[in-house]
């Protein structure tokens, strides 16, 4: 075993509970903090150039993908 894991350890769980102790005090008297609501977010840009979505939209596999691949190619 390495000579550094014993002191290493031990750094490591000094700093450990040092470090919740160096953060700000949190008080029930710090409650003069001015909170405001956000801005509403805007809308989405509408993408489908007014087309309807379908209602429903079909699962994602191999088999719907095939069929669609053939749908869109020119029959001959």
């Amino acid at each position: 075993m390495k000579k550094t894991l014993l002191p290493g350890l031990l750094a490591a769980a000094l700093l450990s509970l040092t470090l919740p102790s160096c953060g700000p005090s949190v008080d029930n008297e710090d409650e003069d903090i001015v909170t405001a609501k956000l801005p509403d977010l805007p809308a989405a840009p509408d993408t489908t150039k007014g087309a309807k979505q379908p209602e429903q939209y079909r699962e994602l596999n191999a088999v719907n993908a095939t069929e669609d691949i053939k749908k869109m190619q020119p029959q001959m």
